[in-house]
């Protein structure tokens, strides 16, 4: 358990070093994981952190206990495996923390986040689901890490697959379908995806060679429309009905965050997946790629106002930090204020957010509802932060390094609102 700092790599000390800060103490080790040094830290630690001179960046903080909370509830509910898309963040903490809920299968897009898992996780297995790879790709994860499940959408890379792989009788080959997107908030169509038509073939032509045979689609990123589901697994029971059947249905991602806390719960999509396969009498093993919902509670992202300009507020993080998602998601997520010596505290007044580099597209709509009085000196907590966020972060302008903590409280969007004022400032201290 430990958020990693990438730098002062080899240095080890066995015991754990108490650093007297004001408002909490930080609990830090030295390790030789190759990722510098482990920081566990209380929320009492965070907020002396945040105040500390040294730190003049953003900071993300991980909630562990979240992550395996959420990643053993998915499993128990989930009536198939559940894979892990790494590209929604690739962090090893996350990555360990998934795997202590449960979670033993990873979605791979890559071959970097294919050695990623086997170095972080050896015993987990890996799906290259990416339909478009290298031949140099394909080869170190069929040779060097055993990757047997491979995703494909046209009949080249298919060719590509065998040829590099030498057949493929121990192959499991997953054709993707493409499938409308109505209802996500991030449309996912056009780039990748075969036709039903074009589907059928491809599986023929892998049930003629493989082991087993899949398909998989995607509706969408944060799908708030089970029917969604239905009319994707629709599609795909008539191409598996065309090509004589399939060994596996994989539906894909997309399943919600709760940003807003009235999105459909993850147990509504799957009661809608198991009534269509029902429906459509498919008679395969299931599996799904849940990425944003697994993850996105688990975590939050800290940053400091530096300027307040009337009702825009100019921080320390943005579009090409850790934020990217306030801008193409857009103001979903809740966020607090952290002044020094004060409780955190959320506010009712809205106003626009700017990152720090010098470039006008690093702007964050709002409204985003802080307390009237914030001012420079502030830091703005934005929670649900576990997806996209330090995955998507960059070092453009000169501005990438961020310290990762980890936060041994509970998630303030997580618990039920207090019921008047003073209820929300004993919550907000607490």
């Amino acid at each position: 358990m430990g958020g990693r700092i990438h730098h002062k790599r080899g240095l080890a000390i066995s015991k754990p070093m108490h650093c007297g800060t004001r408002g909490g103490g930080n609990l830090i080790y030295l390790t030789l994981t190759g990722w510098g040094v482990v920081m566990i830290q209380s929320l009492g630690g965070a907020a002396a952190l945040l105040f500390a001179s040294e730190i003049d960046g953003p900071v993300v903080g991980i909630r562990r206990h979240t992550l395996i909370e959420r990643a053993r509830h998915t499993v128990a509910i989930f009536p198939g495996d559940v894979l892990y898309a790494v590209k929604c963040n690739a962090h090893p903490a996350i990555l360990e923390a998934l795997y202590e809920g449960g979670v033993r299968h990873f979605d791979t897009a890559s071959i970097a986040e294919i050695r990623l898992v086997r170095r972080t996780l050896p015993e987990a297995q890996c799906h290259f689901m990416h339909p478009v790879k290298s031949r140099a790709a394909i080869a170190e994860a069929y040779f060097d890490h055993g990757v047997r499940r491979f995703v494909l959408d046209h009949p080249t890379e298919l060719d590509k697959i065998l040829d590099v792989c030498g057949g493929g009788e121990d192959l499991e080959l997953f054709v993707r379908l493409a499938v409308p997107g109505e209802g996500a908030v991030l449309s996912l169509t056009g780039k990748f995806g075969a036709g039903m038509d074009e589907a059928a073939v491809l599986l023929r032509r892998a049930r003629a060679v493989a082991r087993a045979t899949g398909i998989t689609f995607h509706v969408g990123s944060q799908s708030l429309q089970p029917q969604a589901f239905v009319q994707a697994i629709r599609m795909a029971a008539e191409v598996a009905q065309r090509a004589g059947g399939i060994d596996h249905l994989d539906v894909g991602g997309g399943f919600p965050a709760r940003y807003l806390g009235n999105e459909p719960a993850f147990e509504t999509f799957v009661e809608a997946i198991v009534s269509a396969v029902a429906e459509t009498g498919l008679d395969c093993a299931l599996q799904c790629e849940p990425g944003r919902y697994l993850v996105a509670d688990g975590a939050s992202v800290f940053a400091r106002v530096e300027m307040r300009r009337g009702n825009a507020l100019f921080i320390n993080d943005g579009v090409y930090g850790n934020l990217a998602e306030m801008k193409w998601v857009g103001p979903q997520f809740p966020v607090r204020r952290w002044s020094r010596g004060e409780a955190p505290e959320q506010g009712g007044h809205a106003f626009d957010l700017f990152g720090p580099t010098c470039d006008s597209i690093d702007s964050m709509p709002g409204p985003h509802w802080l307390p009237a009085d914030i001012a420079e000196g502030d830091w703005i907590e934005v929670g649900m932060m576990g997806a996209y966020s330090n995955s998507l972060a960059t070092d453009f302008n000169g501005m990438g390094a961020t310290r990762t903590i980890h936060l041994a409280c509970n998630a303030w969007y997580n618990e039920p609102a207090p019921a008047n004022e003073s209820e929300r400032r004993i919550a907000a201290a607490a």
